[in-house]
């Protein structure tokens, strides 16, 4: 009979505890953490906007410099001045928007954020530090985090301003300050952006919504390897496939 107390003493207790394990778990998925993993881009353009805000005199000057393939401005790329082209990094903003998967790993003191593309990573200090006011400005810029909730707050600046904002030749200064809230929300992530850029825009420019969805391990298998490719731009490439493609078809005789 002892023996039948006490079965019955720890099953109660199995169900008294199980919520709470479970509550706990729930608690864990909905914090910071939840954000590690590999995520797809799925909604939203590879601009912040359809439209960008009025710009400034300069900013219109850069505007009307940069000779871009894609939408109402696009030229065949032989005959553009796409960054792109000659393999240089795509900046901050233009990556984020690139649509190939990028994964997120969150450390007790930042944020690691890996990208597909180019295969480069970039690090969201959340320590407490401030972003330096005279370093040397970086192709990615410079990162801090911090939470409010289950969102991770996100400020970068110290850019360098030789890339384009994105793939229509919309331009930067290296005056631009970037803020990105990415929140976990059921299997997605979403993020909404906003560009401060007094030199470039009259106004600060407000990205749409861009939602990414959670990959799938079958998304992320090629040939038999698990995990995000090396999309890796390498020059000796690029300028092989310019000289063989992309100049002849765009008029332009090989140098």
């Amino acid at each position: 009979m002892r023996y039948l107390y006490m079965s019955l003493i720890l099953a109660v207790m199995a169900v008294l505890v199980f919520p709470v394990v479970t509550v706990a778990q729930a608690a864990q998925q909905s914090g910071p953490a939840s954000l590690n993993g590999v995520w797809n881009q799925f909604g939203g353009g590879r601009a912040l906007t359809n439209k960008a805000p009025a710009m400034t005199r300069e900013g219109q000057a850069r505007f009307n410099a940069n000779k871009p393939s894609y939408g109402d401005r696009a030229i065949p790329p032989a005959q553009g001045n796409d960054p792109v082209g000659n393999c240089d990094p795509l900046g901050l903003v233009r990556l984020v928007l690139f649509p190939r998967p990028f994964e997120f790993v969150v450390l007790p003191d930042r944020v690691v954020q890996f990208f597909e593309w180019a295969h480069v990573w970039r690090d969201i200090w959340t320590d407490g530090r401030k972003l330096p006011e005279d370093a040397d400005s970086r192709w990615y810029g410079y990162s801090v985090g911090r939470w409010e909730g289950d969102t991770l707050i996100v400020e970068s600046g110290g850019f360098d301003d030789r890339t384009w904002l994105d793939q229509f030749g919309n331009p930067f200064s290296t005056e631009m300050r970037l803020e990105e809230r990415y929140r976990r929300v059921g299997d997605t992530v979403e993020l909404n952006m906003k560009l401060t850029d007094p030199k470039i825009y009259t106004t600060p420019w407000v990205s749409d919504k861009k939602v990414s969805r959670m990959a799938s391990k079958a998304s992320l298998t090629f040939d038999g390897w698990y995990g995000l490719r090396e999309e890796i731009c390498a020059p000796s490439v690029e300028n092989a496939f310019n000289a063989r493609v992309r100049n002849p078809a765009g008029g332009v005789q090989n140098k």
